[in-house]
């Protein structure tokens, strides 16, 4: 178990939300329930659509967080934007340079189609803050599942919190890139719905590696998670939220 820590910005109790017609939603909205807890010495930069810990020795983000609303998981904005250095983080950092003929995706933590509200958002989406080295069938097939059953769930509860980010073992999968971008060898990220029964959450772990399953067979708690990253999710929560999951509410 991590011991809980200090957000990273004050949280305001907010009113309770209105349910969706398809949904049963209670408790208050927590604004930034998303953000794990803050470490020193963290260059967290704040975008429209996400907010992200940027590690200048990997030159990937440490985690990438998020709330995704049922209007939002219906965006429609389309535009096609590069890939690209952040300007509000400091130096050094990632470039479409080191990605190039790497053998890997520029796989986004926060998924286009979750910002596709807002074409600032989806801009701000191919922030090289936002991206790591990921396998392409990995990219292309569970985490992508994952992201599609993140959406349903958003639709289905009104809104649903996300953090998500880079593993990094100790033996290391390698870099790539003159910058020495690192590659993960796997890939975590937690979500947290409000039910009529509370809060509830889930978190997954995957190899970055050709993974192809459903959503179901890497799902472990949140707690799990916190074990292997070594960091505090969902500090606001109770910490019996944390502690199991249960996929039928994650479909």
């Amino acid at each position: 178990m991590v011991k809980k820590g200090i957000l990273i910005a004050a949280l305001t109790l907010m009113a309770s939300c209105n349910p969706a017609p398809s949904a049963q939603v209670s408790g208050p909205r927590v604004e930034g329930l998303e953000l794990p807890a803050s470490e020193a010495g963290e260059d967290i930069v704040r975008h429209l659509g996400y907010t992200a810990s940027y590690n200048h020795t990997t030159l990937c983000p440490d985690w990438v967080a998020w709330e995704l609303t049922a209007a939002e998981a219906d965006g429609t904005e389309d535009g096609q934007y590069s890939f690209s250095r952040d300007p509000d983080v400091a130096w050094p950092k990632a470039s479409r340079e080191d990605y190039s003929r790497s053998g890997y995706d520029k796989g986004h933590m926060a998924p286009r189609a979750d910002m596709r509200w807002s074409c600032q958002a989806l801009e701000e989406s191919y922030y090289f803050t936002n991206i790591c080295p990921q396998d392409h069938a990995m990219n292309a097939g569970a985490w992508r599942k994952i992201e599609e059953m993140t959406r349903r769930v958003a639709k289905r509860y009104e809104r649903v919190w996300i953090v998500c980010g880079p593993v990094f073992d100790s033996i290391g999968t390698g870099h790539i890139g003159q910058a020495c971008v690192h590659v993960p060898d796997r890939f975590f990220k937690a979500m947290a719905i409000s039910t009529a029964d509370g809060y509830r959450t889930v978190g997954f772990i995957v190899e970055n590696n050709k993974q192809d399953g459903s959503p179901r067979r890497y799902a472990v708690s949140v707690d799990e998670v916190e074990a292997v990253i070594g960091r505090n999710l969902f500090p606001t929560l109770p910490e019996e939220a944390e502690q199991s999951f249960d996929m039928n509410l994650w479909r």
